[in-house]
């Protein structure tokens, strides 16, 4: 499926001007650049840009920094710190500065010399950063969900598609071999005609940056004690103790974006965004990319196949509340051919992962975890080819290698972005359908709600000036 096929414009002519330089005075040119010991030749380099220091950021930007024929060559955020941590670990790794530092993404993208960028912003700029990046000619790696509204979903896959761009999702439980083993056993049928799916999720809220001991420790200063986020509302004096001036190294009121506009208040900014719902979308969004999207493989719905109905019910603190995202949730999807899949967050009798349950046995799996009621099933690791009359995409190389094989292979990654899009819907419906209290019906070819007005306009959101989704 794929091949090492691809020239770079760009990349061949900084290798055109390097083995000229190499004629000139060869004592001045390693033979690394010309492809030797082991190197990769700058015509067959993908250079690309990091936009996001984060959460993801680090993580994802390793990966590709260990991968010989990439070149990172440009980082963005909107921290000055970030931005600082980001330079100096590329360029760290390259053992050079040749790493150039953006505060505005959109000067990164206009550079015709970056091939692919690795995008992992707050859920507020998933549309417009990756919009950006495919309207010039950029490649995309982006973080799951693929954005924080259906509507810019939509917009997102527009854009990919138009310009043809390669796009990979975070999504990386797909270049999992047991994640893979489990949707090509569904996939063949070897538990007969799926029934129920079960998708497991966190719950609650996770202090991933550590930012929230600090403010307890002040709001604990105060007479009633008042020291949990997601109680803490406007008007109160806990709340003007949270609120405090930015950080002189964030650009917060650019970090804001299109969202509205609200205070600062330190604890829900970095990595902590998702607890806040003018931003992101709680554990449910944050992980509706993973165990839904596995469960989506697993059946079969990586195109146009979505649920018929979603209905749920949840339990959120109070909506204008530091930390208002969804903190227990059971959400009932209504699948064509009478599948169910029902996804949770904080329900016991729901177990973390994805298990798929049919007429003759079931298969379960998680980040470490794998079981199935099929014995013989149990202690393999992957199908024997005779019972592989389905083949799901298989990586050999992971989850960034098959990225980069696919840019130069142009055939699509395991997780492209009609996938990421598919695998988010029902974690976006699931959410309006627990604040609109009642059951949305979906029709999948069209992607609207029917028959509901006030529940559609929950499928996109109002932009703050002067940003526009397009």
């Amino acid at each position: 499926m794929k091949t090492a096929a691809r020239t770079f414009g760009i990349s061949r002519r900084r290798f055109l001007a390097a083995t000229s330089l190499a004629v000139a005075a060869p004592t001045l040119v390693p033979s690394s650049v010309l492809g030797a010991e082991g190197q990769t030749a700058p015509s067959n380099r993908i250079t690309m840009g990091v936009v996001g220091w984060g959460m993801q950021g680090p993580g994802n930007t390793g990966n590709f920094l260990g991968q010989p024929d990439c070149q990172v060559v440009a980082a963005c955020d909107l921290d000055k710190g970030h931005l600082k941590s980001a330079v100096d670990r590329i360029n760290g790794h390259y053992k050079n500065q040749d790493c150039k530092a953006y505060s505005d993404y959109r000067e990164m993208m206009a550079r015709k010399d970056i091939d692919a960028v690795m995008l992992a912003v707050p859920d507020n700029w998933h549309a417009l950063v990756a919009i950006e990046a495919a309207k010039n000619q950029k490649d995309i790696y982006g973080e799951k969900p693929l954005a924080r509204t259906i509507a810019e979903q939509q917009a997102i896959v527009k854009a990919v598609q138009a310009n043809q761009r390669i796009w990979q999702t975070g999504s990386w439980q797909r270049s999992d071999r047991p994640m893979h083993y489990a949707a090509e056993i569904v996939r063949n049928g070897l538990i007969g005609k799926i029934t129920r799916v079960e998708v497991g999720l966190p719950s609650g809220h996770h202090d991933f940056a550590g930012t929230a001991p600090a403010l307890r420790e002040k709001l604990a200063t105060l007479p009633d004690k008042s020291t949990d986020l997601a109680k803490i509302v406007p008007g109160t004096p806990a709340w003007n103790l949270a609120v405090s001036p930015p950080s002189e190294n964030l650009d917060y009121e650019t970090w804001i974006g299109p969202a509205k506009m609200e205070p600062y208040i330190k604890a829900r900014v970095h990595m902590n965004w998702r607890w806040n719902y003018n931003i992101g979308g709680g554990q449910l969004l944050d992980w509706i990319g993973h165990h839904c999207d596995i469960g989506h493989w697993g059946l079969g719905n990586d195109d146009k196949i979505g649920p018929l109905e979603v209905e749920g019910k949840g339990e959120f603190p109070p909506k204008d509340a530091i930390w208002n995202t969804c903190t227990k949730y059971r959400i009932t999807c209504k699948y064509p051919n009478d599948v169910e899949m029902i996804i949770a967050g904080g329900h016991g009798d729901i177990r973390g992962g994805t298990k798929w349950i049919g007429t003759e046995g079931w298969v379960w799996v998680d980040r470490g975890g794998f079981d199935t009621s099929i014995a013989a099933l149990k202690e393999a690791r992957a199908l024997p080819e005779e019972k592989r009359k389905v083949k799901l995409h298989r990586n050999k190389g992971g989850h960034y290698r098959d990225f980069l094989d696919s840019i130069k292979s142009r055939q699509p990654t395991v997780a492209p972005v009609e996938v990421a899009h598919h695998s988010a819907i029902p974690g976006h419906l699931g959410l309006i359908a627990m604040l609109m209290g009642r059951k949305i019906k979906w029709d999948a070819a069209k992607e609207t709600i029917v028959g509901d007005d006030e529940a559609s306009k929950l499928m996109s959101r109002g932009y703050r000036s002067p940003w526009k989704l397009g």
